[in-house]
Order: C-alpha cells, then structure tokens, then sequence
C-alpha cells in the first residue's frame, strides 16, 4: 500500500469514527429527550387523572348536601304545613263560638292577620333556608372551578 492509500484510509477511519460518535451522542441526546417528555407526559395524565377525580369527589359532596338540604326543607315545609292546619282548626272552633256578627269579624281578622305574619315569617325563614343551601351546595363545586382557573394560568406547552 501507498502512503497515499494509507492516509487515505486513516482519513476514512477517522471521519466514520466521528460520524460515529456524533450518531451515538445524537442518539443518547434524543433517547434522553424522548425518556424526559414521556415522564412528563405520565406525570400530566397522572395529575389529569387526580384532577378529575377531585371534580367527581366534588359533585358526589354537593349531592350529599343537597340531598341533606332537601330533606331539612321538607321536614321545613311539612312542620309549617301541620302548624298551619292545626292553627285553622283552632281558629275555626274560636270562630264557632263567637257570640255576635262583630266578635266574628274581629276573631276572623285577629286570625287573618296572625296567619299571614306566619307566613311572611316562614316565608323569610324558607329564603334563609333556600339560600343557605345553594351555598353549602355550590361551595365545592366552586372550589373545583378555582383549581381549574388556576390550573390553566400556569399551564405551559
């Protein structure tokens, strides 16, 4: 062999042997690339995952309240309702024994008068009620709607 064919065949061996560095260190800087992308990919399903069930968690907890809510409204509504029927009867039997057309009328608008302050007032108790409830209700829907805010102001691609 020639000295030329020679320097000819270190050239060669040298450039496939840097060819070759730079496709292994190609190769381990994209292997590493894909690894870090994928653990961040899971660790985004995971948190996804756990969001998600955080949203269930807090729909399950606003039923539970509106279910307790409902049943505190309907025991409400049915205390009232017997409280009123006994009143009636009990204003009833009053008007039965009034003795004159005038007692009459004052008795029935003593009982008009105290029956629709019972109302009101329930009336204003039933608000209370109603309003307390929509807010235990929606309290851990709206926290679901804070960490969503939240979340998407520091979601990054």
């Amino acid at each position: 062999m020639t000295t030329r064919a020679k320097t000819d065949k270190i050239d060669v061996s040298n450039v496939l042997q840097d060819a070759t560095a730079k496709v292994e260190t190609l190769v381990a800087d994209t292997q590493k690339n894909v690894t870090e992308q994928m653990e961040k990919l899971t660790k985004g399903f995971e948190g996804l995952t756990a969001f998600g069930q955080e949203n269930v968690d807090a729909i399950v907890k606003s039923s539970e309240i509106a279910a307790k809510a409902a049943e505190g409204i309907g025991t409400e509504i049915s205390a009232y309702s017997k409280k009123a029927f006994e009143d009636g009867v009990a204003a009833a039997q009053d008007l039965a024994g009034a003795k004159t057309v005038t007692e009459l009328f004052e008795k029935q608008t003593a009982f008009a008068q105290v029956a629709f302050e019972g109302w009101v007032s329930q009336a204003t108790k039933m608000n209370e009620i109603y309003v307390a409830a929509a807010k235990d209700i929606t309290a851990p829907l709206g926290a679901r709607v804070t960490a969503a805010t939240e979340s998407m102001k520091s979601f990054t691609l």
